[in-house]
């Protein structure tokens, strides 16, 4: 069996691999993925972007990588499209309308529940697999739409979780995000923190950068230890400071206290700040406030990103009252997603 993939971000292609490990061996993979996954038609580092403004600013090329998509579709026997949905739905609706009876399977759905819920209709008259990873979804969508909460993706790799913190914290995880203008924007307030806080700290670098990236981007990085590995650095510190993003629910499904900080550049958070309405903007805080109405873990945006305000969160933090609400989290959220998709491609009764 054939498979168009488009898996366009880092996150997408993590569980990815989760995913290919569920299906059997005659799948073949075509399209945009990993290369460690198959024959990509386009090397991932390409298409990096943060924000609208870098969007636009690939604009053509990225029509012209929704052509050739839709061009491969003709070879394929399924259509997966993961998270992306700036780029996969309009690709989905130009390959249902070129190819009408392809079956199109959307794993991680657009976040349609909090900005533009006029493409919730599109997404039902365009998908024929709505694989839903957030328990809530579902209400959004009409009665008979081909929606299903499939389980977490992020449960397929964190097996781990702490049952117990320790009574000190001694070491804290710093992680600036992977971006290189998110990164110099946070490293600076990171770095002042760390000197006050004077406790063993560990910053996390992408694995794929080169050491002529880590000089550019990272500067001087005496005081910290470097690690690769998120999930592993998570599990062993005792507290993160991290940049919005997947990791704040990482860290919050291991059971490692976080604040979240967050800058984007004054355009991007302008235009997201007018389009979205919601209380949150950590993912784990979005859906802890569905069913127990408030934060798991401090937030802070643009100009609230303070050392100052970073370290009177640490001083104040319940880490307790944290632990016992990411046990509840990891609960709502029941299991992983890889095993259930896979059953849907292969179209597997799993009853």
């Amino acid at each position: 069996m054939k498979i168009l993939v488009s898996a366009l971000e880092h996150s997408a292609n993590i569980h990815l691999k989760s995913l290919k490990k569920e299906l059997s061996a005659d799948v073949e993979f075509i399209g945009v993925f990993d290369r460690e996954l198959g024959d990509s038609i386009i090397d991932l580092s390409s298409l990096a972007i943060m924000g609208f403004v870098d969007a636009i600013k690939k604009l053509r090329f990225f029509l012209k990588l929704n052509n050739q998509m839709v061009e491969l579709a003709k070879e394929a026997d399924k259509v997966l499209l993961i998270d992306s949905s700036g780029f996969n739905l309009p690709l989905a609706r130009k390959i249902k309308k070129k190819y009408p009876d392809k079956e199109i399977i959307y794993y991680i759905l657009p976040q349609a529940w909090a900005w533009k819920k006029k493409r919730i209709p599109i997404l039902e008259k365009t998908i024929d697999h709505l694989a839903s990873i957030l328990p809530f979804e579902r209400e959004y969508y009409s009665k008979d739409a081909p929606i299903e909460y499939v389980g977490h993706p992020l449960l397929d790799q964190i097996k781990e979780f702490k049952h117990s913190l320790n009574d000190e914290i001694k070491n804290i995880v710093f992680m600036p995000g992977s971006r290189k203008s998110e990164i110099k924007k946070l490293l600076p307030i990171f770095r002042d923190v760390q000197k006050e806080l004077k406790i063993q700290t560990t910053i996390i670098v992408p694995k794929n950068f080169s050491k002529e990236d880590i000089k550019d981007i990272y500067g001087n990085l005496l005081g910290f230890k470097t690690a690769h590995d998120p999930h592993k650095t998570l599990l062993e510190a005792d507290f993160a400071f991290i940049c919005s993003g997947t990791a704040t629910l990482e860290a919050s499904l291991i059971g490692t206290p976080f604040v979240l900080t967050y800058i984007a550049k004054p355009l991007d958070y302008f235009i997201a700040s007018r389009l979205v309405k919601l209380d949150y903007i950590g993912l784990a805080n979005i859906m802890f406030a569905k069913f127990k109405n408030r934060a798991l873990h401090p937030e802070f945006i643009q100009e609230e990103v303070t050392a100052k305000n970073l370290i009177k969160a640490y001083n104040e933090y319940d880490r307790s009252r944290f632990l016992s609400d990411s046990k509840r989290l990891r609960e709502y959220l029941e299991h992983g997603s890889s095993k259930r998709v896979a059953a849907i491609i292969e179209e597997i009764d799993e009853n």
